[in-house]
């Protein structure tokens, strides 16, 4: 059995404490491995070039994109300050699936939350942000979640 698979990163550093209508949505994002541009080629697998993005990889990019857009709107809207979130996100192809396609993305973001803030609720506003994701609601792929909660304490 032959299995691609894609990875990449996505950062977000700021504050949801002002609400919904004011935190930042900027984050960066970054395959692995790094390119300057977007630049897109072919999978490398499909004799595309090692130094350019893919399809597959913004593929997987576009589900932690969104996962971390969705998951910042529910903490806005629910007032838990989100101080930084990053997601080393990964997906899998396997050749031997008819059809071939990205058949599971895990998500495994580290989310950066205020001291006093429950990680549980965390945990259970990032599966409520997963069932609003506009890109994961749009994909037949299996995406599954792993999150990390890490507590700032103040300074």
């Amino acid at each position: 059995m032959l299995t691609h698979t894609y990875e990449t990163r996505i950062a977000w550093v700021g504050s949801t404490a002002g609400g919904y209508r004011v935190y930042s949505r900027a984050h960066n994002g970054v395959p692995f491995p790094a390119t300057q541009e977007l630049a897109l080629s072919a999978d490398p697998a499909f004799r595309g070039s090692h130094e350019l993005l893919n399809p597959e990889q913004l593929l997987v990019m576009a589900a932690s994109s969104c996962q971390l857009l969705s998951f910042l709107a529910v903490a806005a809207r629910q007032e838990v300050t989100v101080l930084g979130y990053t997601d080393d996100a990964h997906g899998w192809m396997d050749v031997a699936d008819t059809p071939i396609r990205v058949g599971r993305i895990r998500l495994s973001p580290v989310i950066e939350v205020e001291a006093g803030v429950d990680p549980a609720e965390v945990v259970r506003m990032s599966e409520q942000a997963h069932e609003e994701c506009f890109i994961a609601n749009s994909l037949s792929t299996t995406i599954e979640l792993d999150v990390t909660v890490v507590t700032r304490q103040p300074a």
